[in-house]
């Protein structure tokens, strides 16, 4: 097919961070696939000059998340933008945690606490309804595990002054059960490419009791390859089914961690800008190109 003029949409503080963004290039050259690599901020871009706006590492939205959103919109008014603005809008709200669960999909249970609410009050009730002995206190509106806590049940008045101070800067707090079979197990994360599977990770557990949230882009992680057990690959594909949006999408990321009855559970699913960890799984960034090239003749 002719070369096609397409933006691989990233960020000032991401772009030499983003690991996938090598083994993408080389593999967008070998297709013959005209790109230019585009930081989604730079005022001075016509995204119209663009078939395709591909965003991979924006990993700065969680900070200014209306400004992104914006963005989004105006470059899908511009070029065809993928994922789409409605799945990022939706996407970037761990709120959506709730849609799953009310579809039926098995996932780490979630509870919100909105910014002018009681904390005090709706920790304790949620500290009343799991006996989990630590649980997570995490902005709703998040990625990389920034400014995310493991808390005891013993240090209520540490939990309380994290869940307070991201209340006062006008977010929404998610609080969750930590659930501790990720300490030797570790996260899986399945990586989907027009909706098929292409290959999984495991991933290192981020949160260590005691420590502070991370000040970094992101949380160090260590990744190594995964093959997935038929339950999780299960429960990946409910929640992609619960989309509610047009699927499949050109790329998703579904993080599953296992519960205390060892059942694979939705932690997180990445549809806006998540690491696909092309350099885990063998062809990965080939077969990512792949999906891409059909959709750019369509």
């Amino acid at each position: 097919m002719p070369a096609s003029r397409l933006a691989l949409v990233t960020a000032a503080a991401a772009r030499d961070l983003d690991e996938d963004l090598p083994p993408l290039e080389t593999a967008l050259r070998e297709a013959q696939v005209d790109y230019a690599v585009v930081e989604w901020h730079d005022t001075e871009v016509d995204w119209s000059q663009f078939q395709f706006a591909l965003i991979r590492s924006t990993w700065d939205y969680t900070q200014r998340l209306p400004e992104f959103l914006a963005w989004a919109a105006r470059a899908g008014a511009a070029t065809r933008l993928v994922n789409s603005s409605d799945v990022i809008r939706w996407n970037t709200d761990k709120h959506y945690l709730g849609d799953l669960a009310r579809a039926g999909v098995p996932a780490v249970p979630s509870h919100f606490i909105e910014p002018g609410e009681d904390a005090a009050h709706l920790l304790d009730r949620f500290l009343i309804a799991h006996a989990s002995d630590e649980f997570v206190v995490k902005p709703s509106v998040g990625a990389g595990s920034r400014d995310a806590q493991r808390h005891g049940r013993d240090a209520r008045g540490a939990a309380l002054a994290h869940t307070q101070r991201l209340l006062d800067a006008g977010r929404s707090v998610l609080l969750q059960p930590y659930l501790a079979r990720v300490d030797d197990h570790g996260e899986t994360a399945l990586i989907y490419f027009d909706g098929a599977f292409s290959h999984a990770i495991r991933k290192g557990p981020l949160l260590r009791r005691g420590e502070g949230a991370t000040r970094a882009l992101f949380a160090p992680e260590h990744i190594t390859p995964r093959t997935p057990h038929a339950d999780e690959l299960r429960v990946a594909e409910l929640a992609l089914a619960a989309i509610p949006y047009e699927t499949p999408l050109l790329y998703a990321r579904v993080d599953l961690i296992r519960d205390g009855a060892d059942a694979p559970c939705v932690l997180e699913l990445e549809l806006t800008e998540p690491s696909l960890f092309f350099a885990h799984g063998e062809g990965a960034a080939t077969r990512f190109v792949d999906a891409l090239q059909r959709r750019l003749g369509n």
